[in-house]
């Protein structure tokens, strides 16, 4: 018998996997599909390295403002596919390499009671069960997924062709992060959101400017916008992004008594079930469906399997958000809007990346780093930045929040000259 079995070889299962053996525990791990899950396989990775590509291509058609002279450059979208590949391929390897002392198996995976897995004619037994299995792309009734006009994210990052045209129903990251990547490659880009803003959720500034960009570099951008009112027939390609649902069905969850709400696993701060000896993790609890959260609790989920008189709460208030679009944008914690919402007297400290030194070199200065502080003891409740490095830049802020650091702290430390880190301190002077 197994100590542990997680159901779920994502960013989450993964992990728990890893922690779990270097606690000292007997485990096995079982995926339907691909090592690495929607992150390796159809996520995080595949889509960062196109965008990759699309900012290279921008960079060499504008060589010239550098005093570098280029002929036409062009896209070969297939050598630009098969890159993505093999970068899933040596990642999944690395993957295969650590898993080292886990039975790892493939097949769909169904609970038959609280310590029996089925998976296809194999019975797995284990004293603890941790589901992992992830989310898929919402569908909508009226655009459903064909696979060959109307598809999902997970379809759209293996296209052969750049397409004509475009339209991406939907205005979050996912859609905002394939309205700039396809734009790059000279496809006409019309991006649909229902919500007023662009990015619901992030802040309404950030927003406001990421949708001025985007007109500027010829995407149409319709807020307030129902795509139904629009005629399918004028695109090549259309890309419904309007969210991701937990995927848990077929797992037997229902018949065994594991509490569900709409789909999703309910588990408490410890990511524990209502069943004693199950506990969840990742997109399936549909908190917030990130990749490096589902990897914190999958750990925090092994530990608390491993250490059951010693578990600790799996709950962090300050989980940054990172959008690969160009400029890119991050954000944690409060938001100017929700720290409003919540009559908190706060303080906004803002610099823009039009006087960072770094940024004009990069030929990178369009947009802001902002920062939220409690106007009276100073303590950093949250940030938001559009621009150059912004996915990195926001650790450093993700610490801040994390620790309750204020703004003399901040303002004690010293970054480098000259660095966009500098921008954090500019900001705040």
């Amino acid at each position: 018998m197994y100590d542990l079995a997680i159901i779920g070889a994502g960013w989450a299962g993964f992990n728990a996997s890893l922690k779990a053996k270097q606690l000292g525990l007997k485990v096995i791990l079982v995926d339907k599909s691909l090592l690495g899950g929607t992150c390796l396989n159809l996520g995080c990775i595949p889509t960062k390295t196109l965008i990759q590509s699309a900012k290279i291509f921008n960079l060499a058609r504008q060589a010239s403002e550098f005093g570098v002279n280029l002929s036409s450059p062009t896209a070969d979208f297939l050598k630009i596919q098969e890159r993505k590949d093999k970068i899933i391929r040596q990642l999944q390897s690395g993957m295969q390499l650590m898993l080292k002392d886990i039975d790892y198996v493939t097949g769909q995976a169904r609970l038959v009671s609280n310590q029996e897995i089925r998976v296809s004619d194999k019975t797995i037994q284990a004293r603890n069960i941790l589901i992992a299995t992830g989310s898929k792309p919402y569908a909508l009734a009226q655009f459903k997924f064909d696979a060959k006009k109307i598809l999902s994210s997970n379809e759209i990052i293996s296209l052969k062709l750049i397409p004509g045209s475009l339209l991406i129903i939907g205005g979050g990251v996912i859609g905002c992060e394939f309205a700039s990547l396809f734009a790059a490659f000279g496809t006409k880009v019309t991006l649909v959101e229902k919500m007023p803003q662009l990015l619901p959720g992030e802040d309404s500034e950030v927003a406001k400017k990421i949708e001025t960009i985007f007109k500027k570099r010829g995407i149409k951008v319709n807020t307030n916008t129902d795509a139904a009112a629009l005629n399918p027939g004028d695109f090549e390609i259309i890309l419904v992004c309007v969210g991701r649902s937990p995927q848990t069905e077929g797992l037997g969850l229902e018949e065994l008594g594991v509490k569900l709400d709409q789909g999703r696993i309910s588990v408490d701060d410890y990511l524990n079930t209502n069943i004693s000896n199950i506990y969840a993790a990742g997109d399936c609890t549909a908190k917030i469906m990130l990749a490096h959260l589902a990897a914190y609790q999958g750990i925090s989920a092994a530990c608390n399997i491993a250490h059951p008189d010693k578990r600790e709460p799996a709950t962090s208030p300050c989980v940054p958000s990172c959008i690969f679009t160009d400029p890119e944008i991050a954000s944690v914690g409060l938001s100017e809007t929700k720290a409003n919402s919540q009559g908190q007297d706060i303080a906004i400290h803002r610099f823009d990346f039009l006087g960072s030194g770094m940024a004009r070199i990069l030929g990178k200065a369009e947009g802001f780093v902002k920062i939220i502080s409690d106007n009276k003891s100073g303590v950093v409740l949250g940030a938001a930045i559009i621009g150059p490095g912004a996915t990195e830049l926001i650790g450093v802020l993700t610490l801040a929040v994390a620790r309750q650091l204020n703004i003399a702290d901040l303002r004690k430390t010293i970054f480098a000259h000259p660095t966009l880190s500098e921008s954090i301190t500019e900001a705040i002077k």
